[in-house]
């Protein structure tokens, strides 16, 4: 019985060093935005994201156009990284990858897709969902010409998500393909390598308010250009 009494004795003391060393029950933000409210958004969702992000821009924040992008398995095993909007329009929002890596297997066994902006700055978050599908060749092969020359190499270099000994072989890769296109800025576009397109069926808008009564607007597509616009609780 002592032995058992120690024991747990010292579980708790192990429990108390470990959350004094981590503390975050007390970790929070107290957010003081204005009222988002219908008579000051968009009926559009696109146009609605188009504002706040020229806002975000506004404040010099560091790549607002980051997103995290979540994607399952044909087994349903979720999976979210972090990659960059190049492109959004009213057919959806765009971001280029390696069609071998594991966000492409899982699109190409389950093509949905969650995206999520955090703007901590504006203490602001945008989340859209949708059905994904790849971009035109040619709108591919556009962008990709517009790389700098050294990000063109790189899609060369790495076969993304590929498991590798160590760093020198991609390193080495690089190294192959700067001598090889040492003379010439014509880097063809990888047969692996392209552009997806996330084309939203919900986008929400949520903003930070005080006592955690934030504001969250959601809006569904009805048809093909029309939305519905609704409140949620937070």
């Amino acid at each position: 019985m002592a032995d058992f009494a120690k024991r747990n004795d010292q579980q708790h003391a192990d429990f108390a060093e470990r959350t004094h060393r981590l503390s975050l029950a007390d970790m929070r933000e107290e957010y003081g935005r204005p009222p988002l409210s219908e008579s000051n958004c968009d009926s559009n969702p696109i146009v609605q994201f188009e504002r706040w992000f020229r806002e975000v821009q506004a404040t010099k924040c560091s790549e607002p156009n980051a997103m995290t992008l979540a994607t399952a398995s044909a087994q349903a095993r979720p999976s979210a990284r972090v990659v960059l909007l190049k492109e959004v329009s009213e057919t959806g929002f765009v971001f280029y990858t390696n069609y071998t890596s594991r966000k492409a297997e899982d699109l190409e066994t389950n093509p949905f897709a969650a995206l999520t902006f955090h703007w901590p700055e504006l203490a602001r978050q945008v989340r859209v969902e949708g059905r994904v599908q790849r971009t035109p060749r040619e709108e591919t092969e556009k962008y990709f010409r517009s790389r700098p020359k050294g990000s063109r190499l790189g899609a060369w270099a790495s076969h993304q998500s590929q498991i590798v000994p160590d760093r020198e072989p991609l390193d080495a890769r690089l190294r192959q393909l700067q001598e090889q296109y040492a003379k010439t800025d014509d880097v063809p576009v990888p047969e692996f390598w392209g552009g997806y397109c996330v084309v939203p069926d919900s986008i929400e808008f949520w903003e930070g308010r005080p006592n955690r009564m934030h504001d969250r607007l959601r809006y569904r597509r009805k048809s093909e250009t029309a939305w519905i616009r609704e409140r949620l609780s937070p």
